[in-house]
């Protein structure tokens, strides 16, 4: 039966995250960059200027909405995540530098798709029983594309709800647990069944924790992903910078070796055999999108509670989402792994932050290095968990009503102790293809509703242009 399921998951899963889907989600990127007149790079200044640039400013949310800097940081919570570490390092030994160069490639892309998420997410939510606002690709296609396409919406919302216990719930608490429980045997030793028992209280603490944000509503995500995701990132960027710096005579073969790579891999990674530009393509573009999310549309969810009186005005954060997520975490995890010298196992699968965590004993040493790997994968799988707890609940809320939020996120918070102490290699499968699946009625409402876009967009800017004169 195992095999079976195992069997089914991987056709789908090799359909979901294969080249197909890939150039459809790509292909949806360019497509609204070039009907958007190339929006993320023609007003990239103006997009810094009003996220990041405002992020210290004191905002206050109304009753049933969160501010623009903690919808943001809900969304980053989610797509922060170990797919910027563990994914970024299976991405090189399979694809070889080349591959950061097409996940820049994706991100510059996704920019726009993401934009053009959250816009859609702000202009068709609603408020919920409790006053909350609500949104999301399931509501964008019931209230945008009309009610006759409400059960596409459903499709969404039934694969969303079921993805968060996988890769937003038992996956990565079982990082969290494992990652904490290799830090902690590198100064004392434990036998197998005391690294379980360790297991199961980190579970359980899991469990506690998430519980008491989660079941706190809204406001009180967004306030803790609003301190969390700064200090997790910030933690982060300084140890991945100081080994970069450490091998700074690295750095410029590092950048030569991405770009020869991504048109000639076998250049760069000793004539591994089966190694071609579309693995490099493949590899990067693949775990770009699993990373930053953009044409996913799990993080327009977070964003459609945000207090703003504008689509177009969140939906840059998006942008400046993807830009953080990909372009500079993603991109110091493959400078770190490159600059540091360490042997890079390219052509095998199954990588992970094992090949980070030996970039950084090149300087910190190896207990040290363990350390900073766990600090910064806890935090990131912590703040994800956060997230797609929202994810689930809107999705669940959208299909079944509003009676259903606290038993659903009850169920979410016990499955934390399951995945503390399963094998979960067939989860995260499983796990990976439901939040692929997510993607395709997402486009089809974006790829419907793209006029809607360009013309916020288009009044947007006209209004800022009249506005500046």
């Amino acid at each position: 039966m195992v095999d079976m399921i195992t069997s089914i998951n991987g056709a789908i899963n090799g359909f979901v995250w294969g080249v197909p889907m890939m150039i459809l989600i790509v292909g949806t990127g360019v497509y609204l960059t070039v009907f958007t007149g190339f929006l993320q790079f023609r007003k990239f200044g103006y997009t810094m200027k009003n996220t990041i640039g405002k992020c210290f400013q004191k905002v206050e949310a109304k009753a049933g909405a969160v501010t623009p800097v903690q919808a943001l940081t809900t969304a980053l919570a989610a797509t922060v995540g170990t797919g910027n570490i563990a994914g970024v390092c299976g991405a090189i030994a399979l694809g070889g530098p080349g591959a950061v160069f097409w996940m820049w490639v994706s991100a510059l892309f996704g920019m726009c798709t993401k934009f053009s998420e959250v816009t859609l997410a702000i202009k068709y939510r609603e408020r919920n029983k409790h006053g909350d606002w609500v949104g999301g690709p399931m509501y964008y296609i019931k209230n945008g594309l009309g009610p006759k396409w409400k059960w596409l919406g459903c499709v969404f919302a039934v694969f969303g709800m079921l993805a968060a216990f996988g890769i937003g719930n038992m996956t990565q608490v079982n990082t969290i647990a494992t990652t904490i429980g290799t830090a902690i045997t590198e100064f004392v030793p434990l036998s197998d069944s005391s690294l379980k028992t360790l297991y199961l209280v980190i579970g359980v603490l899991v469990m506690l924790l998430v519980g008491c944000v989660l079941l706190g509503g809204l406001k009180r995500i967004g306030s803790v992903t609003e301190k969390l995701v700064p200090v997790m990132a910030l933690i982060y960027i300084v140890g991945s910078l100081i080994v970069i710096f450490a091998h700074a005579g690295n750095i410029i073969p590092t950048f030569k070796n991405i770009f020869v790579g991504a048109f000639n891999p076998e250049a760069v990674m000793g004539g591994v055999l089966g190694t071609s530009i579309a693995q490099a393509v493949k590899s990067g573009v693949g775990r770009g999108l699993f990373s930053n999310e953009a044409g996913l549309g799990s993080a327009p969810i977070a964003h459609a509670a945000a207090e703003t009186d504008n689509p177009v005005k969140q939906g840059l954060f998006g942008i400046f989402e993807v830009f953080a997520d990909t372009i500079v975490i993603c991109s110091l995890t493959g400078l770190t792994v490159l600059c540091s010298g360490i042997a890079v196992p390219y052509g095998e699968s199954g990588v992970g932050a094992d090949l980070s965590i030996s970039a950084f004993t090149t300087v910190f040493g190896g207990k040290a290095a363990g350390v900073v790997i766990a600090i910064g994968l806890t935090l990131f799988a912590l703040s994800t968990v956060l997230s797609w707890g929202l994810y689930g609940t809107r999705c669940c809320e959208f299909l079944f009503g509003h009676k259903v939020i606290k038993p659903y996120q009850i169920i979410f918070c016990l499955f934390m102790v399951v995945g503390a102490t399963m094998d979960l290699g067939l989860a995260w499968d499983i796990a990976d293809t439901l939040n692929g699946l997510m993607a395709i009625p997402n486009l089809v409402g974006l790829l419907g509703l793209s006029p809607v876009v360009f013309k916020l967009t288009r009044d947007y800017f006209r209004k800022q242009s009249t506005l500046a004169r």
